[in-house]
């Protein structure tokens, strides 16, 4: 979260960011926030400088009454209780005034980093690097949504029946293909240091607000009914969240986390092939890596996680592509993101796989994630996100790319955990 200390330093960058970020009427909202600051500021003032009156009237009453201006002391006790009658107001007011103000800066999106490119749609993201070559499929190849009814190893109709729209039954093998992909994510990213949490799939309401899906996501997240909890839509939030109203030593960072969880996102999207089949569900399976930084490091620490993605691609035989998202592709809470795509051969398109993302102190300021340095100082961390991976769109890319007149070839590097090279 932006903080009014840091606008008002740095006035001309938050409007430029928030500009970048396509925040509308940016510059009207910095003053807006500014102004509302100084008026709550000013009553603050106002209530002191009362007090100060308050309490050197009430020092004179003593005085008057021992020398017998009995009168008079009456006259300052009344000063007084009107005083104190106005200080109360307005504390009040300022009350008012700094709630305001704080639910206008939580409506504000991180600042991007200088390296963003402009731009307001997918369309405007930078290519940064390309991996892989484009599979060529035999004459009859199918996309997955007509791959998985094949095979049997997926079924829609089945979750419909079931629960609604977007949650699929995994069967046979493609449940187990779920089961070798998760085994598979998870030990890779602990050889690359990770510690693995097993994380509550439901959150309160300060986790959401903490990880900056509250408010801004909402409408997006599922809600109990009884209890107001959320299902989470990333096992960033409650993996995140542990290190809420945290002080961490210097010397245990970075810490890296990575948990497997579901996902539950309430997105809704038309019927097409881009929201086809595994294209966008309501529940998925993820693994998800997060870092605790310090600031000097986390933008290093966010190249290393980029290449941890890659590296499991690369292992799956994807074919895959790495983006810079511009300001307005980028997600609230990010200062930089970048997308990893796979190819979807059948598809003749690119899917997205992973996002890697730094939000600088934007978290970490709502969470109140701090650590203490060797003078004791407290500085606020950095913290990073990182899919590795979503389950998905690499299962539809490696039904795709994979598949043969015979059936879909399992990737080597899969089959210790499938137990089976080639579904059929």
């Amino acid at each position: 979260m932006l903080t009014i200390p840091f606008i008002r330093t740095n006035t001309e960058l938050t409007i430029a960011g928030l500009t970048k970020k396509h925040v509308a009427n940016a510059a009207e909202i910095v003053n807006q926030l500014i102004a509302m600051d100084d008026k709550r500021k000013s009553l603050l003032q106002q209530a002191e400088q009362a007090l100060e009156k308050s309490n050197a009237a009430a020092k004179e009453i003593g005085a008057l009454m021992q020398s017998g201006q009995k009168e008079l002391a009456e006259g300052k006790r009344a000063e007084t209780a009107a005083l104190k009658g106005d200080i109360k107001v307005m504390e009040e007011a300022a009350r008012v005034a700094e709630k305001e103000l704080t639910d206008l800066l939580v409506t504000l999106p991180n600042l991007p980093h200088s390296s963003v490119p402009e731009g307001k749609v997918a369309e405007d993201n930078e290519v940064v690097l390309n991996w892989g070559t484009i599979p060529t499929l035999n004459e009859g190849a199918k996309p997955h949504w007509d791959l998985i009814k094949d095979y049997d190893i997926i079924d829609f109709d089945l979750g419909n029946k079931i629960t609604g729209a977007g949650f699929p039954v995994y069967k046979g093998k493609g449940a187990r293909l779920q089961r070798a992909l998760i085994n598979f994510f998870l030990d890779e990213a602990i050889k690359a240091g990770y510690y693995e949490i097993q994380p509550p799939i439901l959150i309160n309401e300060d986790s959401g607000f903490g990880t900056g899906q509250l408010p801004d996501k909402e409408g997006q997240m599922y809600v109990t009914q009884a209890e107001g909890l959320y299902l989470i839509p990333t096992a960033e939030v409650p993996i995140t969240n542990l290190y809420r109203d945290v002080i961490v030593n210097e010397k245990e960072l970075p810490i890296k986390n990575v948990g497997h969880t579901p996902c539950f996102r309430r997105e809704a999207g038309s019927w097409g092939a881009h929201v086809r089949g595994l294209n966008r569900l309501h529940q998925f399976d993820k693994i998800e890596i997060v870092q605790i930084q310090k600031p000097e490091n986390s933008y290093a620490a966010l190249e290393e996680m980029s290449l941890h993605v890659q590296s499991i691609l690369q292992k799956l035989e994807l074919p895959y592509r790495v983006l810079r998202l511009c300001g307005g592709d980028m997600g609230f809470t990010s200062a930089l993101t970048y997308d990893m795509e796979v190819w979807s051969a059948a598809q003749g398109r690119w899917l997205e796989v992973s996002s890697v993302s730094n939000f600088e102190t934007y978290q970490a300021n709502r969470l109140k994630l701090r650590f203490k340095d060797a003078d004791k100082k407290s500085h606020l961390c950095h913290t990073l996100n990182g899919s590795a991976l979503a389950l998905p769109r690499i299962v539809a890319a490696l039904l795709e790319n994979h598949q043969d007149e015979h059936g879909i070839v399992i990737p080597e590097a899969l089959r210790p955990y499938t137990g089976f090279d080639r579904i059929d």
